[in-house]
């Protein structure tokens, strides 16, 4: 299944210490239901509004350290919070959003619940969010030191160029110039060109 119940108290083993007491008051004073759910490749959370007979909803990825845990469902409880305030008659991620995910953040890191250098990138983010933590290069290189170790996995940006490597979904790419904040790169298969971020997570492979 790619969902998961936990009972609320098991919710303690994926949030950094600290921080589990505010985090419920935040979901039970806005009728929250929190899935746990397995890893997904294109987001780490994601918000669904109330409707007639159902609650809000938020999904938070289970394979996330507990810093990018609390992170994520941050993000994605301002969604909820800009959504009570604003209905939909805001931007997803304008400047309604972006004011009341720096509050969230503020909160929680003047209780000093992360590590400095977590700390310091958050900084960035309460100055000016971006719409997704995935496009925080930043924020994501230091989260990552906090990931359990991957083999052979390594983030984009430290192969060399023309390096080979495999994707997620096992298709073979040649690793290209960086264009701005991107790097473009061959699919070997087929020639087709696609641009990647330079914190994706790859596998370098032997050209053949």
């Amino acid at each position: 299944m790619a969902a998961t119940e936990h009972p609320m108290q098991a919710l303690a083993a994926f949030l950094p210490e600290g921080t589990f007491d505010q985090v419920v008051k935040y979901l039970h004073q806005h009728k929250v239901h929190l899935t746990v759910t397995k890893e997904r490749k294109s987001v780490l959370g994601d918000y669904r509004n109330a409707i007639p007979g159902k609650n809000h909803r938020i999904s938070v990825n289970k394979n996330l350290n507990k810093y990018a845990f609390l992170i994520t469902l941050l993000h994605e409880l301002a969604h909820l919070l800009t959504f009570e305030k604003y209905g939909h008659r805001v931007m997803a991620h304008g400047k309604e959003w972006k004011q009341l995910y720096s509050n969230l953040l503020v909160t929680f890191v003047q209780h000093n619940i992360f590590p400095d250098d977590i700390k310091a990138a958050l900084r960035q983010s309460i100055a000016d969010p971006a719409a997704s933590s995935c496009a925080e290069e930043g924020l994501m290189r230091v989260l990552r030191k906090y990931d359990e170790k991957k083999a052979h996995v390594s983030l984009l940006e430290e192969l060399p160029l023309h390096a080979y490597f495999k994707t997620h979904d096992e298709r073979i790419f040649e690793k290209g110039e960086r264009l701005r904040k991107r790097y473009r790169c061959k699919e070997v298969k087929t020639g087709l060109v696609y641009l990647f971020s330079p914190i994706y997570e790859v596998k370098e492979v032997e050209k053949d």
